[in-house]
């Protein structure tokens, strides 16, 4: 397939947002630089993932957790997905002090992919390069994001919706 690369240096804006309600949310990473703006689809668990691995990288390279910019305002329409995230890589780059974040489009193996930026055949790939506190700020708001949603059920951990839910530990539904 003809690859697709979408690469985002010093965005304007990195976010991962949700369309939705709690129990029915939709979760997209989205980058914005000027008039160009991308939006692709992963699932909630990808998005607590990045936000643990942010946290981790950051420590591991001793950036000091500092004041950061809070950005609560909702994907910028259009929300339009590109493609399903399948793999992502994270790396340090030391020489420019920056966070690399890539997002690639699913394998037949589930596997990431590296690839030369000039390939012409290969997975669709999404590249950001953040500065530490844009990561910082990325993953405070990433981790109230996948806080933000459903009850979890006291006795499984399962969420619990408006209907109450079947508990496996228990003799009954919950509500």
């Amino acid at each position: 397939m003809t690859r697709r690369l979408f690469v985002f240096d010093d965005p304007d804006r990195f976010v991962a947002g949700t369309i939705g309600k709690a129990g029915d949310r939709s979760f997209y990473l989205q980058a914005r630089k000027g008039g160009a703006l991308v939006s692709v689809g992963l699932e909630k668990v990808q998005v607590a993932a990045l936000a643990q691995r942010l946290d981790d990288l950051l420590d591991d390279v001793e950036i000091p957790a500092g004041p950061v910019a809070t950005d609560d305002r909702g994907l910028e329409e259009p929300v339009v997905e590109l493609f399903r995230v399948g793999a992502m890589a994270l790396a340090w780059d030391a020489a420019t002090e920056a966070i690399v974040i890539e997002a690639q489009m699913p394998t037949r193996d589930g596997e990431y992919i590296e690839l030369p930026d000039h390939a012409d055949d290969g997975p669709d790939l999404l590249r950001v390069r953040i500065r530490p506190a844009d990561a910082r700020a990325f993953m405070e708001r990433a981790m109230v994001l996948v806080t933000s949603g459903r009850p979890a059920c006291p006795y499984c951990g399962q969420p619990l919706d408006a209907y109450g839910h079947f508990c496996p530990h228990g003799d009954a539904s919950l509500n």
